[in-house]
């Protein structure tokens, strides 16, 4: 039951909670956690390669004969002729690589790499990756990867059964790339900078405005819209923008978001956000169980009697209902740990409290957004 799990979590949370319900007391965030720099990204790598080394995991050439062509192109590139010649081998395996070039990477850099399996491979676990070339989306090659994967999973098998645990078919490279290309982004010539909020707000962006410009002493920083706040260099004496967000980037600013509900129906996962209110309102849930029983008699005939034996179907159905905890109301709530102690006096199911929610929005009493996944 909810009641009881959340009755602990209450206990252990209510100060946090509490501190988290008043926006005084809230932990703010630095500038840096809260902001993108527009025209600062990265960029999404990708590469074709082949992972070997398996123990007898890799992928059946029968069914996956892109892999072949690829075991006999890398094979004649290092000299060695294999034309006409039927490869069987099944410590070999064809894979995806992924990547992502950050901003302001340099040649020689190294970055992490994601391998995944695209044919019937059934694990990468000990597998080394073989030098891979890896494109961005304007087909220039950008980085290289090469190295012994982190396979994510386990598989054990016996003669009449097996059991995978996680993801073996998937593995990552830590530092497996390294950056033979730059991109072309000079950013000393950025005289007006804007900055995108990842979650933007009206409240938030006029914050950062105020802390930013009382920091630095000058108006150098100026919202236009709830996810953009611009900087003009201008303004300031700064030679560089790499200097300016250097001043800034640290600054801490008191966030405001949306109050937002959000419920998981598969897990039953309820998140309450610290600025969720409820109107007084009041809640009755019950529920209807059905139940079938299936007792089938066996009539048989007497020993060397004329007849024959038959099945007779016996069933029991009832339906019953629980009886609930008739009206509960949830009165007017002004913080996060009495919302959560007035849904919690209710006593049902996380599936019977994500319909309350669901009813309680309908009605008009749920004041937030209400966000189901």
């Amino acid at each position: 039951m909810i009641r009881s799990l959340t009755g602990v979590l209450l206990a252990l949370l209510l100060p946090v909670l509490g501190g988290l319900a008043d926006p005084a007391l809230a932990s703010p965030a630095r500038i840096k956690d809260l902001v993108e720099v527009d025209g600062v990204r990265g960029n999404d790598l990708l590469g074709y390669g082949l992972v070997v080394g398996l123990d007898n995991s890799g992928d059946s050439l029968r069914n996956s004969p892109f892999t072949e062509d690829a075991i006999v192109n890398l094979l004649e590139r290092l000299g060695v002729n294999v034309t006409g010649e039927q490869i069987r081998a099944r410590n070999v395996a064809a894979v995806l690589v992924t990547a992502t070039l950050p901003a302001f990477s340099r040649a020689g850099s190294q970055i992490d790499v994601t391998v995944s399996a695209i044919g019937d491979a059934r694990s990468l676990l000990g597998g080394t990756l073989v030098m891979t070339p890896l494109n961005a989306a304007d087909g220039q090659i950008y980085a290289v990867a090469q190295g012994s994967i982190i396979a994510g999973g386990i598989v054990a098998e016996g003669e009449a059964a097996s059991v995978t645990q996680g993801v073996p078919t998937s593995g990552l490279i830590p530092s497996g790339a390294r950056v033979e290309r730059e991109v072309a982004f000079d950013f000393t010539q950025s005289r007006d900078i804007r900055l995108a909020l990842r979650n933007p707000d009206f409240t938030t962006a006029a914050r950062m405005e105020a802390a930013i410009n009382q920091n630095v002493g000058a108006r150098v920083a100026r919202m236009l819209d709830a996810g953009t706040v611009r900087l003009d260099l201008a303004a300031v004496g700064i030679d560089t923008p790499a200097l300016l967000m250097a001043q800034i980037e640290n600054i801490e600013v008191q966030t405001s978001t949306r109050a937002r509900v959000v419920v998981d129906q598969r897990s039953g996962t309820i998140i309450l956000g610290s600025d969720v209110r409820i109107s007084r309102v009041a809640v009755t849930q019950g529920s209807l169980t059905l139940s079938v029983e299936e007792t089938p008699l066996v009539s048989q005939p007497n020993p060397f009697a004329d007849g024959r034996t038959v099945v007779v179907p016996r069933t029991d159905a009832q339906i019953t209902e629980d009886p609930g905890n008739g009206l509960a109301i949830v009165e007017n709530s002004v913080s996060l740990p009495q919302v959560v102690a007035g849904l919690n006096a209710l006593g049902v199911s996380a599936g019977d409290m994500i319909d309350i929610l669901k009813s309680i929005k309908a009605a008009g009493a749920l004041h937030a957004e209400f966000i189901v996944q």
